[in-house]
C-alpha cells in the first residue's frame, strides 16, 4: 500500500462549511446520550423534571462549550501564512505613570529589516535597498531611494555618530537652539559643510531653522567624482532630503544633509544633528546603525522630523504582552 497523502484542516473541509461535520456529529451523539440516560437513569429524569431541570438546554450549553473548544483548536490549524491576517492582540507598555495601547507595527518593522539587512553594518546589495526602498515606502508612508536621480553614497547602511549644532547665522549662540537636554552637545567651532545657513539673524526664517535643526551629515567628501562634479554635487546634495532609519528600534526621522563627514577613522559614515539623534534613539543615543536613503519629494511636501508611524517608541519603553 502506497503512503497516504497527508491532508491538513484546510484539505478537507475546502469546500464546505468546516464545523458541519463536527455540528452533525454532536448532534447524533447527543440524542443517543439522551436516549441512553433516560433508559438507565430513568429515576434521575424524574428527580430532574420535579426540579424543573430541561435537559435539552444542559445539551445547548455543553453544545457551546464543545463549538467554542472546536474554534480554539481549528485557529491552532491555520497555516503561519493565513494567521498572519488575523489581528494581533493588543500590547500594553507601561513608561512611567502611563499605560498606552498599542498594535504591533514597530516590532514587525524591526524584524522584516532584520530579514533584509546583512549581519555587519558595511553596505548593502541593490536588491537589498530595492527590498528596503519598498518596507519603508509601506509601513513609514515615505518614499525613498538608495539612488535618486542617478545619486548614491558610498554606503547607504552604517554607523551614525551625534553631533553638535551648526552656526545658522554671524553671531547665532547655542542657548538660541532651542532648550532642555538637546543643548548639551554645544554648538561646533566651524562652520558647516555649506557654510551659514542665513546671513544674519533676522534673515533665518523658520525653514532654514528647521534645516539646522535636523541636519543630517554624509561623507560627500569621499565621494569618488566629487573632485570632477564639484559644483554640481555641491549644489546637489545641499539641504537634500534624506530618510534615517535606526535598525535596531524602528525609529525613523527626516532630516536634511547640511554637513560633509565624519571622517573615515571615527568608523562611523553619518551624523546627525542633536535633535534627530534623540529621535533615533532618545537623549543618550550617540551612535547606532541605521539606513539612509534619499526622499524622494519633488514637490517638496514631506517635513522634516521623526515618523510617526507608531506611537510606542521602542527606545525608551519596555514592552509587556497580555
Amino acid at each position: 500500500m502506497g503512503k497516504l497523502p497527508t491532508q491538513t484542516y484546510f484539505d478537507i473541509y475546502s469546500d464546505k462549511n468546516p464545523f458541519e461535520a463536527l455540528r452533525s456529529s454532536l448532534k447524533l451523539k447527543s440524542l443517543k446520550t439522551r436516549q441512553d440516560f433516560h433508559k438507565k437513569h430513568a429515576h434521575a429524569v424524574k428527580i430532574l423534571k420535579n426540579k424543573n431541570v430541561d435537559l435539552e438546554k444542559i445539551r445547548q450549553r455543553g453544545g457551546k462549550i464543545a463549538a467554542s473548544s472546536a474554534l480554539a483548536g481549528a485557529l491552532f490549524l491555520v497555516p503561519p501564512t493565513l494567521a498572519t491576517k488575523i489581528p494581533p492582540p493588543e500590547v500594553v507598555a507601561k513608561k512611567g505613570e502611563t499605560t498606552i495601547a498599542v498594535s504591533y507595527p514597530k516590532i514587525d518593522f524591526v524584524k522584516e529589516m532584520a530579514k533584509i539587512l546583512p549581519e555587519k553594518a558595511d553596505g548593502l546589495t541593490r536588491d537589498q535597498e530595492k527590498t528596503l526602498e519598498q518596507l519603508f515606502k509601506n509601513v513609514l508612508g515615505v518614499k525613498s531611494k538608495a539612488t535618486l536621480e542617478g545619486e548614491h553614497l558610498n554606503s547607504t547602511y552604517g554607523l551614525i555618530g551625534a553631533e553638535q549644532h551648526l552656526y545658522r547665522f554671524p553671531g547665532d549662540t547655542i542657548s538660541e537652539h532651542g532648550e532642555g537636554d538637546v543643548l548639551n552637545e554645544g554648538i561646533a567651532p566651524g562652520l558647516g559643510a555649506w557654510g551659514y545657513f542665513a546671513p544674519s539673524k533676522a534673515q533665518l526664517t523658520k525653514t532654514l531653522e528647521n534645516d539646522e535643526k535636523w541636519y543630517a551629515v554624509v561623507q560627500t567628501l569621499y565621494l569618488p567624482d566629487w573632485n570632477t562634479r564639484t559644483a554640481f554635487l555641491r549644489d546637489w546634495y545641499k539641504y537634500r532630503k534624506v530618510l534615517i532609519v535606526n535598525t535596531v528600534n524602528g525609529n525613523a526621522v527626516v532630516a536634511d544633509i547640511a554637513d560633509s563627514g565624519p571622517a573615515k577613522f571615527t568608523g562611523k559614515i553619518f551624523g546627525g544633528s542633536p535633535e534627530v539623534m534623540t529621535a533615533l534613539g532618545g537623549i543618550k543615543y550617540k551612535k547606532g546603525p541605521v539606513v539612509l536613503f534619499f526622499v524622494d519629494d519633488p514637490q517638496n511636501q514631506v517635513p522634516l522630523g521623526p515618523v510617526e508611524y507608531n506611537k510606542l517608541n521602542l527606545a525608551d519603553v519596555t514592552l509587556k504582552q497580555i
